[in-house]
């Protein structure tokens, strides 16, 4: 049980997902209550030794004297939010409802978790970013990133805190000591650790703790992994055997780090919101949360995730959630509340090339850690070749040692969960000497360590190397190791990244912006195999992971370098110079491509574009946005009192200029406009508002690049500013043109302020319903 206090305001509580059994319904919960209601009720109740939260469950148990078990509390909150997590039985839940200052009960969930060569290419070292976020006195300002993840590793070389100055005075955290973690790992670098299991075991989960840590230490590798990405030290010659050797560096490597482990490994909404808070009144800078549910389109008022992050916004914390890796399907976008920026994924210019070349000749690019020998000439099997049923997706008991030893073994993607470095362990056991790992979906080449000589393959070639294995009766093929490579056409945007529309907030684009997250670089646990494997006994300093969870702490760190230039920013203001400076032209001047099918990338995948850090430090303009804003917002998405009050402490009424809003009038960086398709010539009008940041006395004249099937009007045409922060406004009328049948559901565009080196640049989304 842990008691949060800090300054925000409120209220909220949290349970997790059910647990049942033949004597109880037990199921956990996160529960908001009427902070003045409750307290008048119970004051006659509480003392210094029973707080308010302990006298209302009592009374719920004292309530049903046939109830087996009485109610359980995993964690009360009293700040930000005020209520509880706990576990309740559907007798339980329905007396709490019953009492007067009762606000909400929503059942917990689980969630699952979703760089030698990334400061380089966004420009942060050379002379390229020598005048940018990483120049002399940018680097010097405190900023705090917290990061709630699966924990980290402290003693890794990139968390070490030579040359630092003392912790922030601001700083309130703590370094909290568990299994193989003391307060004395934290440093002047790592400056906090907590952790957070209740709601985790509420749903039944279990801590094996011959694999994990009862502590912040991390044992999965993906939470040192995001870590270090944000904010890790510069380390020298960091590689994965040898290859992406290089200087590896968080985004914003002076930056200092408060880790929140949360996943063992599943996460529960219950343990991710108590961890949210608590960083909150620790007093982080900059929350980085690389996970996420699926694409469940859940409406903000009942996702606290959405909720904590508004908390965290109204406190000036700029807050990044990964978009997702169910791609390349649309509306499968999560973590996409308006003040949460949503990240995508995509490459670097670096890849780590093998070649196939079989039996017929034909030859075929893939990709490989591996650096050893070539494979010459050998047979290759699949499917029934390799053994029973199964042995197509090489799952555990369907691979036949006598058939496939020594040769190349095919393995497909299944609906049965396994990683690829799995079906290579199977392919390992078996006797094989390599593995064919094919891709279904998209030409990703986004890799993983195998425990055996490996290639991967993108959709296209994967469909021709089964072909020639099906029609051959004695295939070969031989495998080429090439290392690492650079200057690769760059960014594409992965196909496992996940697309909008955004089902719950469809006048909003999501996702908002893409970052590197293919084949990234970055720490990793000393006692974990690069795998992750238990079968693995290597054990590496950095491993290469690729995700949306690689590419949300790239966008973390960078806004932590923003904050560190523009202390006085508000996380929209920052978030806005991310978006409007993001470019969607690729280092070949090509438009940015998508690994789906090599076609053009579009807003519902990349946003407004690949992040660059460079021109974010200096945007010229922004679009800033207010609670009050957001409060408005709420109100035209029609939500009612009481699911606006679990947002802000009290009951609030929605005015009737709010009711009256467009959600598309929100002052946000993008438009999204959305047209009935049966509807002609209809005409759609936004309102937005934005502030000079850039010179004093300056010009802005408007660009607009209008989406096939609509037309766009923009009323002024030209935005004339005489000093610093001050704000002009103007109106973009969006008129969907007569037609029997449009062309596409989707079409895209730009609106973009042009005043010398300047460009503000906003994509438009346009969809017939």
């Amino acid at each position: 049980m842990r008691i949060l206090n800090a300054a925000i305001m409120f209220l909220l509580l949290a349970l997790m997902a059910a647990i049942s059994t033949a004597s109880t319904d037990k199921q956990a919960y996160i529960v908001r209550m009427d902070k003045t209601k409750i307290t008048n009720t119970f004051s006659s109740l509480v003392s210094i030794t029973k707080p308010w939260h302990q006298a209302v469950l009592e009374s719920l148990a004292d309530g049903d004297e046939l109830e087996a078990t009485p109610p359980e509390l995993l964690y009360s909150y009293e700040t930000a939010l005020f209520g509880f997590a706990a576990k309740l039985s559907s007798k339980q839940l329905e007396s709490l409802k019953n009492m007067d200052g009762f606000m909400s009960a929503v059942p917990d969930k689980m969630l699952s978790l979703h760089t030698t060569r990334s400061p380089f290419f966004l420009g942060l070292t050379g002379k390229k970013g020598k005048n940018g976020p990483w120049s002399g006195s940018n680097l010097h300002s405190d900023v705090i990133i917290g990061v709630v993840d699966s924990g980290i590793w402290p003693e890794h070389v990139s968390f070490r805190d030579h040359g630092l100055s003392p912790v922030p005075e601001r700083w309130r955290g703590t370094c909290e000591k568990g299994t193989k973690f003391s307060p004395s790992n934290c440093n002047k670098k790592l400056i906090g650790a907590r952790y957070f299991y209740g709601g985790y075991l509420a749903a039944g989960g279990k801590i094996n703790e011959t694999n994990e840590y009862v502590s912040t230490r991390d044992a999965s590798g993906h939470g040192t992994h995001t870590a270090s990405t944000a904010g890790g030290n510069f380390v020298e010659q960091a590689n994965l055997f040898g290859v992406a050797n290089g200087s590896a560096a968080g985004m914003r490597y002076t930056a200092r780090i408060a880790a929140y482990k949360v996943c063992w490994p599943g996460c529960s909404t219950i343990d991710i919101l108590t961890a949210m808070i608590k960083a909150i009144e620790d007093g982080v800078d900059v929350l980085t949360l690389s996970l996420g549910s699926t694409s469940e389109a859940v409406p903000y008022w009942q996702d606290y995730l959405a909720i904590a992050s508004y908390f965290a916004f109204k406190s000036g914390i700029f807050v990044a959630f990964s978009a997702g890796n169910s791609g390349p399907w649309a509306y499968t976008v999560v973590n996409t509340a308006p003040w949460i920026m949503t990240v995508a994924a995509s490459t670097i210019d670096r890849s780590f090339p093998a070649i196939i070349k079989l039996g017929n000749g034909e030859t075929f690019e893939g990709s490989s850690f591996y650096t050893g020998k070539a494979l010459k000439g050998l047979p290759i099997v699949y499917g029934k070749t390799a053994g029973v049923t199964g042995a197509a997706h090489c799952i555990p008991g369907t691979l036949n040692p006598k058939l496939v030893k020594g040769k190349l073994v095919i393995c497909e993607p299944g609906d049965e969960y396994m990683t690829q470095t799995e079906r290579g362990e199977q392919v390992k056991l078996a006797g094989a000497a390599g593995i064919l790992v094919m891709s279904t979906v998209g030409e990703d080449l986004a890799n993983e360590p195998h425990v055996l000589p490996d290639i991967l393959l993108g959709t296209s070639s994967s469909k021709a190397v089964i072909k020639y294995v099906n029609s051959t009766k004695a295939p070969i093929g031989t495998i080429v190791f090439k290392g690492t490579t650079y200057g690769n056409r760059a960014p594409k945007l992965a196909a496992f990244s996940s697309r909008g529309p955004n089902l719950v907030g469809p006048d909003v684009i999501k996702p908002d912006i893409t970052a590197p997250g293919v084949d990234i670089l970055a720490a990793w646990p000393a006692e974990t195999s690069p795998s992750t494997l238990e079968s693995d006994k290597r054990r590496v300093s950095f491993n290469i992971v690729s995700g949306t969870s690689m590419s949300c702490p790239h966008v973390s760190g960078i806004a932590a370098l923003i904050k560190s230039k523009h202390k006085d920013w508000s996380p929209a203001a920052i978030k806005s110079a991310l978006m409007t400076a993001a470019y969607t032209i690729d280092n070949k001047g090509k438009p940015i491509s998508d690994l789906k099918s090599h076609a053009l990338a579009t807003p519902f995948g990349i946003g407004s574009g690949h992040v660059d850090p460079i021109k974010a430090s200096d945007p010229g303009l922004i679009y800033d946005i207010t609670a009050d804003d957001y409060i408005s917002y709420l109100c035209s998405l029609k939500y009612n009192e009481s699911q606006i009050a679990l947002f802000e402490e009290g009951f609030i009424e929605c005015k009737k200029e709010q009711l009256a809003m467009q959600p598309g009038d929100l002052n946000y960086p993008s438009f999204a406009v959305n047209f009935n398709r049966k509807a002609r010539n209809v005409t759609i009008t936004y309102k937005r508002t934005v502030t000079n940041v850039g010179i004093p006395k300056s010009t802005y004249k408007v660009s607009v690049e209008a989406p096939k099937g609509a037309y766009v009007i923009v009323r002024p045409k030209v935005l004339s500013f005489k000093k610093l922060n001050q704000k002009l406004s103007y109106k973009v009328s969006f008129i969907g043109l007569s037609r029997k049948k449009p062309v596409v559901n989707s079409a895209f565009g730009s609106l973009m302020w042009v005043s010398g080196n300047y460009r503000v640049k906003s994509p438009i989304a346009v969809t017939w319903k």
